[in-house]
């Protein structure tokens, strides 16, 4: 029985993945059905797998002229009211970005994977980097929500991946899956337990009188039910300033009632979309701050601080964006000083920095193409510690 098959029917084996893989097979347990993309390293082998898999499950590939298109179609899938994401990585997530943006201001629910590597530009397409924190929340211009996912093993990859899929459906929202490189080729051993019966989320379709149908007025959650395509239910779909009933507007009380709406949906939902993990937080003098693979090496570096007697401890985003500020507050909030390692010059450490005003904050930036080890991280964390 391949990976695919424990995906699917819930059997329980122990398989030997890449997180490339646990992504494409994450994606088709949750319902994707649809994928369009451009080959690009290093998130080429999620296309790969998707291209044989999805139409063993009924699903559809198409590979794309370039990720502008591809994130084109995509948002037309969804619209079709298929399950439908991309995956891509640095130079192809910034020409996503326009769309994206539409997606978000339309209330498409689609996933996009960008798999980091070293930039700008064309960069290190082979080697990790985390530099793309910005970008996924505020790639796009204007203000918009999105949720980002930020996995760090190839087990968390496969539930993320499908959790990313139930954001989606349930928020009518983009969904950034955002690893790197280390995490998107590095191979560990699963098990993929999905229960075959697991009910996954689905949008919520619009019923009622059709000639009452607003496309754009939500629920007490925030979220408008879609139109599902042959239902009759008349919608007016744009990238311009709508009202409720979707069609274009600049009157600034439609426009201020709309946005206020589309800014709040997430975050009156907090408690459905936060996700975050510590490790020694209770009595920890120093708290590292990561994600993806730097937060793997700060859970060793942890472990090598407390054998010296320095109390160390780990706190991991796992939501990214929105980012989970109360969490974090708790776990820092007898820490005399706080550590961000990344792969990049300074990015995770400005969120940190805002949300725990007032407590001393200390970044350990690499972004040479090679990972932070855990000794690194130990060394600065134990100077920290004795100097806070």
């Amino acid at each position: 029985m391949n990976a695919l098959d424990t995906a699917l029917t819930g059997k329980s084996a122990q398989k030997l993945i890449s997180g490339n893989t646990a992504c494409a097979l994450g994606a088709i347990a949750a319902g994707c059905r649809f994928f369009a993309g451009y080959p690009i390293t290093p998130s080429s082998e999620i296309a790969e797998r998707l291209a044989r898999r999805l139409p063993e499950v009924g699903g559809v590939f198409v590979q794309m002229e370039d990720e502008i298109a591809s994130m084109a179609a995509v948002i037309g899938a969804s619209m079709g009211g298929v399950k439908a994401m991309t995956a891509t990585s640095g130079p192809g997530f910034s020409l996503k970005q326009e769309n994206i943006g539409y997606a978000a201001g339309a209330e498409i629910p689609c996933v996009i994977v960008n798999v980091m590597r070293g930039g700008p530009s064309t960069g290190m397409p082979t080697r990790p980097a985390q530099a793309d924190v910005m970008q996924a929340r505020w790639g796009s211009h204007g203000d918009y929500p999105i949720i980002v996912l930020a996995p760090a093993s190839v087990r968390e990859i496969f539930d993320e991946t499908i959790r990313a899929f139930d954001l989606a459906e349930t928020f009518r929202s983009p969904v950034v899956l955002l690893y790197d490189q280390v995490l998107a080729q590095l191979s560990e051993t699963v098990a993929l337990d999905i229960a075959h019966d697991t009910v996954r989320a689905e949008r919520t379709w619009a019923s009622g009188p059709r000639s009452g149908y607003r496309p754009y007025a939500a629920d007490a959650a925030g979220i408008p039910a879609m139109s599902c395509p042959g239902d009759g239910y008349r919608t007016h779909t744009t990238g311009l300033t709508h009202g409720e009933d979707g069609f274009p507007t600049q009157n600034p009380e439609a426009v201020t009632r709309n946005l206020s709406r589309l800014f709040s949906k997430l975050e009156i939902n907090r408690s459905a979309i936060d996700a975050s993990a510590q490790l020694h937080c209770d009595d920890a003098d120093v708290v590292i701050v990561a994600i993806g693979i730097t937060a793997r090496a700060a859970n060793r570096a942890v472990e090598l601080c407390r054998a010296h007697g320095v109390r160390a401890g780990l706190f991991r985003p796992i939501t990214l964006w929105p980012f989970p500020e109360q969490a974090l507050r708790a776990a820092a909030a007898t820490a005399r000083a706080v550590l961000v390692p990344e792969m990049n010059a300074g990015q995770l450490c400005l969120e940190v920095e805002r949300v725990l005003a007032g407590t001393r904050v200390e970044g350990l930036h690499r972004f040479s193409g090679e990972p932070i080890v855990p000794a690194d991280i130990a060394a600065h964390a134990a100077a920290l510690a004795q100097g806070a």
